[in-house]
């Protein structure tokens, strides 16, 4: 099992004042990876799925909330979500939001992180009250009836402590912050929750001074994710009253890793009309592999040095858009259950970087989070002073996959206003339009999940 913290440290730890932003820009999370021979039954139980997601009916008089008559310590402590619970959540709304990303860009480009929407969204209701509460925690896909809040918010805490443990093979790095306004009071409970189980910090800015307010937030975001993400906001954009920000950056290297001196330009085939040429990696090596003639597809999974891995998905032909119909949990689990090991002579895997940038109002309030959007949203549990609504939900991830491993970055930012084949050879080449999942093994958790298109489109 591993190592949790003794309550004395994780109260030490929570219950610690928030620091200001100029004392925050070495802090970095790693996760921990145990030793593959180390027994470690839950581990071997979570690698038969394959999850590509992270991310109840505890009532309060009808109304979802935290308890308000337990101690710190109490609500803090105790059973949480499950791991495969939680990222079965998750991997349903990882699913739902691809759909509704990929169809409204049908041939461009797709790459996010549902980990960090996921993150960022049920940091969100945590200060949510009544039916805001079950509208935000539903379209993150939880069942409500079965499993109380403060269950689901204790397994992103311990979802966080474990990416907190130090790893020599994979550095991943996944933080919090509230951004907001010297005037605007918190209340204490929303502000000692967020940083018991979001590790949050609060920082301080001035929203009046626009220009000011957006440098101070992109250099943090940049800090945070190593120079990957430069700018989360624009020049021009509009600041709001209060901004909850999740961060992700995730390198790891193959455990065998390209030659670059192999490395060849290629045709991708875009469409059936457009090719472009793009540097082709490739190597032969033993992996995990699928045929997947009921969907027409094929699997191939490469791994990190980490023991966590790449999930590459190559629909056949003209199968596509049937294919990403078909995207759900019971598929994925189907998948990771008929991976079996299979030597592969020739795997073709262009080298590419993409990013992508997402205003997410209007594809959240199709997936039912629509409340949140309007004065009926209920934020009481995060200030009395003002009415709050939100306003937008900003992502932006990048992923860049190439001879030695991968890197990636992404970051959610809510925005609040207060109103007020040769023959006997196995030849893979992914040179036309193919799904990639970045998955986390131990949280069984999609990091990054997206569609290349174009490889030669950032």
């Amino acid at each position: 099992m591993l190592h949790k913290p003794g309550r004395r440290a994780l109260q030490d730890k929570y219950t610690a004042a928030p620091r200001k932003l100029q004392h925050q820009g070495r802090r970095r999370l790693w996760i921990h990876c145990p030793h593959p021979a180390l027994p470690d039954m839950r581990a071997e139980r979570m690698s038969t799925l394959l999850a590509l997601g992270l991310l109840v009916a505890g009532l309060c008089s009808s109304v979802h909330c935290l308890p308000e008559n337990v101690t710190p310590e109490e609500q803090h402590k105790g059973a949480s979500v499950d791991d495969h619970s939680l990222a079965s959540s998750n991997t349903d709304f990882a699913f739902s939001l691809y759909k509704k990303l990929a169809l409204e860009n049908p041939n461009k480009n797709v790459i996010f992180s549902p980990l960090s929407i996921s993150i960022a969204l049920a940091f969100l209701s945590l200060g949510a009250r009544g039916s805001t509460v079950m509208e935000i925690l539903e379209g993150l896909k939880f069942n409500l009836t079965g499993t109380p809040e403060t269950e689901i918010h204790q397994g992103f805490q311990h979802l966080l402590q474990t990416f907190n443990r130090p790893s020599n093979q994979l550095q991943l790095s996944v933080g919090n912050a509230i951004f907001m306004p010297e005037e605007l009071k918190l209340l204490d409970k929303f502000r000692k929750d967020a940083e018991a189980f979001y590790a949050s910090e609060v920082l301080s800015v001035n929203f009046k001074d626009s220009e000011a307010a957006i440098k101070l937030i992109n250099e943090y975001v940049k800090n945070k994710t190593h120079g990957k993400i430069e700018k989360l906001f624009n020049d021009h954009d509009q600041l709001t009253d209060l901004i909850l920000l999740n961060y992700i950056f995730f390198k790891a290297q193959w455990t065998t890793p390209f030659d670059p001196h192999r490395t060849y330009d290629s045709e991708f085939h875009v469409s059936e009309d457009t090719r472009v040429q793009v540097p082709m990696m490739t190597l032969g090596l033993e992996t995990p592999y699928f045929r997947d003639e009921e969907l027409g597809c094929t699997l191939v999974e490469l791994t990190y040095t980490s023991n966590d891995s790449a999930l590459l998905i190559l629909p056949d032909e003209g199968k596509m858009q049937d294919l990403e119909a078909k995207l759900n949990p019971e598929t994925l689990t189907r998948w990771r259950k008929s991976l079996q090991p299979r030597y592969i002579h020739k795997l073709n895997l262009p080298r590419f970087s993409i990013s992508s940038d997402y205003k997410l109002k209007d594809i959240l309030s199709q997936l039912g989070m629509k409340n949140i959007f309007t004065s009926n949203a209920n934020f009481l549990g995060i200030t009395n002073e003002h009415k709050l609504a939100v306003s937008q939900v900003v992502h932006k991830a990048v992923l860049d996959v190439g001879e030695e491993g991968t890197e990636g970055a992404a970051a959610t930012a809510i925005l609040m206003l207060g109103s007020p084949l040769i023959l006997n050879q196995l030849i893979i080449s992914y040179d036309r339009p193919f799904l990639i999942s970045i998955l986390h093994k131990d949280t069984q958790s999609i990091i990054f999940l997206g569609k290349v298109t174009n490889p030669k489109k950032a």
